[in-house]
């Protein structure tokens, strides 16, 4: 059985505040006929702080995409490769080990995709099957969990690297007054996260199905207008919306499992807004504390896209892990709208204690 192991999480430097976030809409954007409904949705979103790669000053200036898509390689390429080992050392593998790589990133652009560079820099084998992702936006952390589920489940004896890297703060558009862009300038923040799929052996989640679900008609709900000054983050209005017809794919994927999405053990869930867990828990009948580690995430660090998943995962190591065969799902909604989704048990390896105190000690 493929076993997801514990991610490493990176958040850089430079911390914003809720209230910094406000402040900083009220002076930017005085005369914005809206500014009073984009300060209130930012409020909503409960994300007291997030990280960012620059300093405000620097992440509010526009150099041009050319300019700012050189910081994201640049960026990658400094901050990657120690995330990358500390997932590798908590699934007790080296590089030599893995045989594929999925990175997933919405936030920047490379060709060749970073896993060239980092094949060539960090030592992975020649062969190393590469596999980047760049358009599924939110969803694709847990996209390259069920790929990787994929490549191992065809290939038993592989391991599998996942890595997000999204520096959304690089798509800040100081000239674009939509209300939903305003709203992301407060809800988006900076994170990079890997977690490696054992083949065999691993302490952590043992992936067991997965599926794949679209609302249909809803591509335009979030999506970027590329422009010359580059990404142009769009969201609908009715995007908060869109738990309803998700909920029921998340439970037709545990009963086609022979499971009830209503009772089980642990929930990792993509943390796009406060509004988006209250919903979930409603429409799948669960308590919102069901959410607590995907609400941490959205609280400490806001949406860090594709990588939330993963940061929601870790907080499960970190408080402990659950019991043995404890039965769970993950989940992650990006454009599309698209859903990801996973079932897995807990799973520890013989001879393990539940939970291995060497795997807690990394934030």
């Amino acid at each position: 059985m493929a076993t997801l192991c514990k991610p490493a999480v990176y958040v850089p430097e430079h911390v914003i505040t809720m209230e910094q976030t406000l402040d900083l809409a009220r002076s930017v954007h005085a005369d914005h006929p809206q500014l009073e409904l984009a300060l209130r949705l930012i409020r909503n979103t409960g994300v007291e702080k997030r990280h960012l790669l620059r300093p405000i000053e620097e992440t509010l200036q526009h150099p041009g995409f050319e300019e700012r898509n050189a910081v994201y390689e640049a960026e990658a390429k400094a901050r990657v490769p120690t995330v990358i080992l500390r997932a590798l050392e908590d699934a007790e593998l080296r590089t030599t080990d893995i045989d594929v790589i999925f990175f997933v990133s919405c936030t920047g652009f490379m060709m060749p995709s970073l896993t060239a560079w980092l094949i060539n820099t960090m030592d992975f084998r020649t062969d190393v099957v590469q596999v980047p992702i760049a358009q599924l936006g939110c969803a694709a952390g847990g996209a390259a969990i069920n790929r990787a589920h994929d490549f191992c489940t065809a290939y038993p004896e592989a391991n599998a690297l996942i890595v997000a890297c999204e520096f959304c703060s690089l798509c800040y558009q100081p000239t674009d007054v939509n209300v939903g862009n305003l709203l992301s300038n407060g809800l988006f923040g900076d994170g990079v996260a890997a977690a490696v799929v054992r083949g065999r052996g691993g302490l952590g989640v043992g992936l067991e199905r997965n599926g794949s679900y679209l609302v249909p008609h809803t591509e335009d709900w979030i999506a970027y207008d590329v422009r010359a000054t580059g990404f142009h983050f769009k969201l609908d209005k009715r995007v908060p919306g869109t738990m309803e017809p998700l909920a029921p794919a998340l439970k037709e994927l545990a009963a086609d499992h022979g499971w009830d999405a209503t009772s089980l053990d642990f929930y990792i869930i993509h943390a796009g807004g406060p509004r988006i867990l209250d919903d979930l828990s409603m429409f799948l009948g669960v308590q919102p504390e069901a959410f607590r580690f995907s609400r941490a995430t959205l609280t400490e660090y806001g949406n860090i896209a594709s990588a939330v998943v993963l940061d929601a995962l870790r907080r499960l190591f970190e408080e402990g892990g659950t019991e043995d065969a404890a039965c769970g799902i993950l989940a992650g909604f990006g454009p599309g709208i698209t859903a990801e989704m996973s079932l897995g048990r807990w799973t520890i390896p013989d001879g393990r204690r539940p939970f291995d105190a060497k795997l807690a000690r990394r934030t």
